[in-house]
């Protein structure tokens, strides 16, 4: 991903994914693009490529109105790769939580053009 994974000391500690994830101990929870509620989930996964066989992407589930349940969900495609889970999950981690709205706002509008 190009997202700016660098170490900025001037930025708050739960600036990032996984700033917000070990500060709060809860997912971050976002309003998308389609007006509904939407909180966020890392997802790793082994795959059969020998060289960078650990990927990872987010999963969005959105809550009803209420909060009382999920009724859907979107995603990213594959948007990090890696060598072992941490090193992925940590990729993830470093995603400001700028760029993870803009990831959400990408799946909802991806998933909007499929249904049409």
């Amino acid at each position: 991903m190009s997202a700016d994974s660098g170490s900025h000391d001037d930025e708050a500690p739960d600036s990032t994914l996984g700033g917000y994830l070990q500060v709060h101990n809860r997912p971050p929870a976002f309003e998308g693009s389609d007006g509904q509620p939407y909180t966020v989930s890392i997802e790793v996964e082994k795959t059969a490529n020998l060289r960078v066989p650990w990927i990872a992407y987010l999963v969005f589930p959105r809550w009803a109105e209420t909060g009382l349940g999920v009724v859907g969900h979107v995603e990213t495609p594959a948007l990090w790769e890696g060598t072992g889970a941490e090193e992925v999950t940590a990729l993830v981690g470093r995603t400001p939580l700028l760029g993870v709205k803009q990831l959400l706002d990408e799946a909802i509008r991806r998933r909007t053009e499929d249904l049409a």
